[in-house]
């Protein structure tokens, strides 16, 4: 069992101030076992924790108690360049968050030319770790290409497809909508190399036309327009947690 901090917060309190739950229900919450501190679940209600270093799960996902950490979404628009400034002058993400006091890293990048998703945080820790390709974090794309597919695509992209730098497999592939002369096609896969999904479609006969990114890890896009930035909330916080496996 691991023991109460005397000089720490009630973990009641602790619940109740990150947004979980009002600290009646969060009493209920950890006298139903739905909560561990440091690994190990608790039932007291008098624990009392240090929620600069606890490490506090609720059913399961990761709590973020650091009110100086930032997680936001923006969705790029086409025509930016991943980067938090430019030499050469050309919009940037760091345009967007110019006026914020933190120093905030994108996690990942997208090439000018792909819109979507893009995470930003001051969470230098859980930013490397979704970036690292040991963690297999899934990232989701909706690509327009020209023509039609054909029925077997699917089945050779999750076989593997060998590119110049290596092999590359699809998780999911799916065809979403059929247009005079275009097809929208889903992708979900786990890769980080670069124009990894241009590369891939282009090797088999199908080059893209537009690319968003529109899901990272349990992130997604949603109803953020181009240009606009969202905090992410707790659950989307703890989900990205969850795929990193803190």
């Amino acid at each position: 069992m691991t023991s109460s901090n005397p000089d720490g917060v009630r973990l009641q309190k602790v619940l109740a101030q990150a947004g979980v739950a009002s600290r009646r229900a969060s009493e209920e919450l950890i006298a139903q076992g739905r909560v561990s501190v440091d690994g190990e679940t608790v039932r007291e209600l008098g624990k009392r924790v240090d929620p600069d270093t606890a490490v506090i799960h609720v059913d399961g996902e990761r709590l973020i108690v650091d009110d100086t950490l930032v997680y936001l979404a923006l969705n790029k628009p086409k025509g930016v360049h991943s980067t938090m400034s430019d030499e050469e002058g050309r919009p940037c993400v760091g345009d967007y968050v110019r006026k914020r006091n933190e120093r905030l890293f994108h996690v990942g990048r997208l090439d000018a030319d792909t819109e979507g998703l893009l995470l930003l945080t001051n969470d230098g820790d859980l930013a490397n770790k979704l970036m690292h390709p040991s963690f297999h974090v899934p990232k989701t794309y909706l690509a327009e290409v020209d023509g039609s597919v054909p029925r077997g695509l699917g089945k050779r992209l999750r076989n593997g497809v060998e590119l110049e730098d290596g092999p590359v497999r699809v998780d999911e592939f799916r065809v979403k909508d059929v247009q005079a002369g275009r097809t929208l096609v889903e992708l979900v896969l786990h890769e980080g190399r670069k124009h990894i999904v241009r590369r891939l479609l282009r090797e088999v006969g199908h080059p893209v036309r537009k690319l968003v990114r529109t899901q990272v890890g349990g992130v997604q896009l949603g109803q953020t327009k181009p240009g606009a930035i969202r905090k992410l909330n707790r659950k989307e916080v703890g989900s990205l947690y969850k795929a990193v496996g803190s």
